[in-house]
């Protein structure tokens, strides 16, 4: 009887957190509760298009797949309704392993929420329970600030996470490919990437990012590596104007890379850069939004 009920708190508590910190959805979630979840034909529901979550380990949902056979579904789902049906907004895992289990149908709650509430409220239910890794939050964030215009001041708010922590995490994504695919997979840590991005130069930050991969650095470690980095520099450049270095921040986190405002006399350049074609792509399409 205990196994049960640490298994219904597992698996309830992303979306009670969700519901009670979105007054957006309250009253519809418990006008939906009090009537109670209704069972939905599997067939009849669509993934989340905005779901910030890529993957999905075989393995957990094989297990989690056992425990649906034995116990059911104990955790509704959420979804919106659609013309022809629904599309899943939470427990895009329990949909999957209901359907790996043989189920035809699974208690659902259905919402009317916007699209950007859905992609909200799907960050926030993963961010709840950790189920992101830092570059797929990285692209949430970053997809929420795109799509709607959302500052990282905004954003903070919404999600309840710090600006800071958000800033940071946005950064994840000037990294070229290879480091953004070592911090997926683990091999290198937030706080690994924090030090690799005090590097400037992509040749820089890819000698670090192999080096911690194949020694197994520790952060304090690799934070050294930067140190020793700047005891080798020895031009100090000279300390631009306070409202330069501010126009830098800003353009800065409106772009999501680093910007950089050159000077000679009255004339100068602004320098944008980016690391591989999505993220190119990426800035050309914030600059035609912006119609710069």
């Amino acid at each position: 009887m205990a196994g049960k009920t640490g298994k219904k708190k597992a698996l309830g508590r992303g979306l009670d957190a969700l519901i009670r910190e979105n007054p957006l959805v309250i009253e519809t979630v418990a006008a939906e509760k009090e009537a109670g979840a209704r069972e939905l034909p599997i067939a009849d529901i669509v993934p989340n298009r905005y779901q910030p979550r890529q993957e999905f380990h075989d393995e957990t949902l094989q297990e989690l797949a056992g425990s649906i056979r034995e116990n059911g579904v104990i955790q509704p789902i959420a979804v919106r309704p659609l013309d022809d049906g629904y599309e899943l907004i939470s427990g895009e895992r329990r949909l999957k392993a209901a359907s790996m289990a043989g189920l035809e149908t699974i208690p659902a709650i259905t919402m009317d929420v916007t699209d950007e509430e859905q992609l909200r409220l799907s960050l926030v239910e993963n961010i709840q329970r950790e189920d992101l890794d830092p570059i797929e939050r990285a692209q949430a964030y970053r997809r929420l600030m795109d799509e709607f215009e959302f500052t990282q001041e905004e954003l903070s708010g919404k999600v309840g996470k710090k600006r800071s922590s958000i800033a940071n995490t946005v950064r994840l994504l000037t990294l070229p490919q290879e480091i953004q695919d070592a911090i997926k997979s683990g091999a290198v840590t937030m706080g690994h990437a924090k030090a690799i991005l005090a590097f400037e130069h992509v040749d820089e930050q890819l000698a670090a990012c192999r080096k911690i991969v194949s020694e197994g650095l520790s952060v304090r470690a690799a934070e050294k590596l930067t140190e020793k980095r700047k005891k080798k520099t020895v031009p100090v450049p000279a300390e631009k104007d306070v409202h330069v270095a501010a126009i830098e921040d800003e353009l800065r986190e409106a772009f999501g890379t680093r910007v950089n405002i050159v000077q000679r006399g009255d004339r100068g350049k602004v320098e944008i850069e980016y690391y591989n074609a999505d993220d190119l792509e990426r800035i050309i399409d914030l600059l035609r939004q912006r119609n710069l």
